[in-house]
């Protein structure tokens, strides 16, 4: 467990807005690369790795996104400030008062800010605890000597340059594990990990199976594009939803029986509840009511394969998002109890 916690920690602090994922995809290369692989990068910017199995007539699909919530600069302000466009599906109460970093698209700076109400101070502003978080109100200030927009526009800050948020990661002697965007870099450390150990064992999986770092999941249409025919099953290893009537917690496996999307496939369902149960591994069977994955994009693109979802409760997702050890553990011990278990027939 220890070298995944390492790995959500390495990959929580590569920045990774959709949009904006090459950094991180060529750590993700270079680490495979380093196992012994050859990972492929596809035309969509995702990295994909294949293992082949004692079975190459039928194929699996296992995937996580490195892709994560951020921003792009929708305007430079008069006063120098920058207002905001969101990537993905979030709020802006859940990034008020968060550090930041703006990746200058023109000359490759890096420059620092805090993402704050217009109508901050309390001392100026009557409505500063009642005014509505939104585009308007919401702005960045930058760490700069920048007054108007003429000087901020000398920095090379200009529209569609990306933002990313302070992960801020942080791992408890309780074994909490605390940042942004858990969802879903929780999940892709649990797949370098596994590659990582079934090339250092030399096991052979049963199925040709593919490995797939997908880019644009926030988005809604990941890892659907790079599905190779032989496919009959593809897994979405993704977060699972905490909240009110959510049986979901942070120290259990949790498996999604049906999102936004629908019901993902009862038989796969069924075969992953057992697993867990033949192996010992707490879980939790859920319904995550607004929420898509990769494998259900899979699906609406046409895909003519078994759909299942599972991945670590992480509270707070879409927020400063928290999860336990336990949690991860429990997911990491089904990914690999599935891939070496038989298909769904």
């Amino acid at each position: 467990m220890k070298t995944t916690v390492d790995y959500i920690t390495k990959l929580a602090n590569i920045p990774s807005p959709t949009g904006y994922t090459s950094h991180i995809m060529n750590y993700v290369i270079a680490e495979l690369e380093s196992f012994g692989y050859a990972p492929v990068r596809t035309n969509k910017g995702g990295v994909m790795v294949t293992i082949t199995g004692k079975n190459d007539s039928k194929h699996r699909v296992v995937t996580a996104h490195l892709d994560t919530l951020g921003a792009m600069v929708r305007a430079v302000k008069p006063d120098g400030r920058l207002k905001m466009d969101l990537i993905g599906g979030f709020v802006y109460n859940a990034i008020e008062g968060e550090n930041c970093t703006v990746h200058v698209s023109k000359n490759g700076k890096k420059i620092s800010g805090t993402i704050l109400m217009h109508q901050t101070s309390v001392h100026v502003y009557k409505d500063a605890g009642t005014a509505e978080r939104n585009q308007t109100n919401m702005e960045i200030r930058l760490d700069e000597k920048v007054t108007n927009e003429k000087e901020t526009r000398a920095l090379g800050i200009e529209v569609g340059d990306f933002i990313s948020f302070d992960p801020r990661v942080v791992v408890t002697e309780s074994g909490f594990i605390k940042s942004r965007h858990l969802d879903d870099k929780v999940s892709a450390a649990i797949l370098i990990e596994l590659l990582k150990e079934y090339k250092a064992q030399n096991i052979t999986l049963p199925y040709t199976t593919h490995f797939y770092f997908s880019a644009f999941e926030e988005l809604g249409h990941g890892a659907n594009s790079s599905i190779p025919v032989e496919t009959v099953e593809y897994l979405s290893v993704d977060m699972g939803a905490m909240g009110d009537d959510q049986q979901t917690d942070e120290y259990s496996v949790s498996i999604c029986v049906k999102d936004g999307s629908g019901p993902y496939h009862y038989e796969l369902r069924q075969h992953l509840v057992k697993l867990a149960n033949d192996n010992k591994i707490p879980y939790k069977l859920d319904i995550y009511p607004y929420y898509g994955s990769d494998a259900s994009a899979a699906l609406r693109a046409g895909a003519e394969v078994k759909h299942a979802l599972f991945g670590a409760g992480i509270e707070s997702s879409h927020s400063y998002e928290r999860t336990h050890i336990d949690s991860v553990q429990a997911t990491e011990r089904l990914v690999d109890a599935y891939l070496k278990s038989p298909i769904v027939e």
